[in-house]
């Protein structure tokens, strides 16, 4: 690719990934262990990565149908070091405000793009580093942490660089914001960078990867957004006697007990129904008082009440 196009804000959503500009790759063969269940996946992603908040649809009912067959090891990718690059046509946070706004509707995921217009970011890494801190004291809170900022980032404009919002979705989370605190000036910094460096030995080149493991030397990447069928064919190809669990019946309020919020097109692809007719069951349980409603020019999000 050639470098002067790689942008790591200018996802493109065709191919689904947020491309890094080109770096030094390790050939390194890393051999990915499973640890608690028969397939592991390592999870390369950053919480302002367009692509990936793409996939919180796929990644959500791949988790409800074969949860008790996987695991996920989340990492962290460092998608925007800092502006210190002219390249793909975005060499400031402007640029990148009408971009997020094609990949919204593109992924049919609600995003603002109007953040980097009102309060831009200047850097992805403290994100990323909060993230580590989060998995620290939680690695399940760490995944209900990141969903938080993101919904932060793409739907509340927040600037989730800063501090104050970083810590408010830490408390959201169920996290002790204290040693979230400690831990993201400890600690964590640390474990951001043996991410890095794990990545650049794997080949990581954009967001999302996915690096699917039975933990016997047998492996298969996804890489960027693809249609659900893409990570159930490479987990059923690593473990063939896993068997999917029965998704709860339509018109339900249940899989808001798994998941409390939720996008029209989140609920479709788990629902495997179209987002027209996600939007009209959703629509009917907020008409009725059972679910809050946030909307944006570019979409919705429904939550439990």
């Amino acid at each position: 690719m050639n470098e002067n196009k790689t942008n790591p804000l200018l996802c493109d959503p065709v191919s689904g990934t947020c491309e890094m500009p080109v770096g030094e790759t390790s050939n390194e063969n890393i051999a990915i262990k499973s640890e608690n269940k028969p397939v592991k996946i390592i999870y390369y992603t950053d919480p302002i990565c367009s692509s990936c908040w793409g996939i919180e649809p796929q990644l959500r009912k791949l988790k409800l149908e074969y949860g008790d067959d996987f695991e996920i090891d989340y990492r962290m990718g460092g998608l925007l070091p800092d502006w210190n690059y002219n390249s793909g046509g975005i060499s400031k946070p402007s640029d990148v405000a009408h971009h997020w706004d094609e990949a919204s509707l593109y992924y049919e995921m609600p995003i603002d793009g109007d953040v980097w217009l009102e309060d831009p970011l200047d850097s992805s890494y403290p994100s990323c580093i909060a993230m580590k801190a989060a998995q620290i004291q939680s690695k399940e809170k760490a995944v209900k942490f990141m969903r938080i900022l993101r919904e932060k980032l793409y739907l509340e404009k927040k600037n989730i660089a800063k501090w104050e919002n970083i810590v408010e979705a830490g408390k959201l989370a169920g996290l002790d914001p204290e040693k979230l605190k400690k831990d993201y000036d400890g600690d964590a910094k640390k474990l951001f960078e043996e991410d890095l460096r794990l990545g650049k030995s794997l080949g990581v080149r954009g967001f999302p990867t996915l690096f699917f493991s039975d933990g016997n030397n047998n492996q298969l990447t996804v890489y960027g957004s693809k249609p659900y069928s893409a990570y159930e064919n490479a987990l059923l190809a690593l473990y063939p006697e896993s068997k999917k669990e029965k998704i709860v019946a339509k018109n339900t309020l249940s899989i808001f007990e798994v998941y409390p919020t939720l996008a029209p097109k989140e609920y479709a692809v788990i629902q495997d129904i179209s987002v027209k007719d996600a939007i009209i069951i959703l629509e009917e349980l907020y008409s009725k008082g059972k679910l809050n409603k946030k909307t944006i020019k570019n979409g919705s999000l429904y939550s439990v009440k």
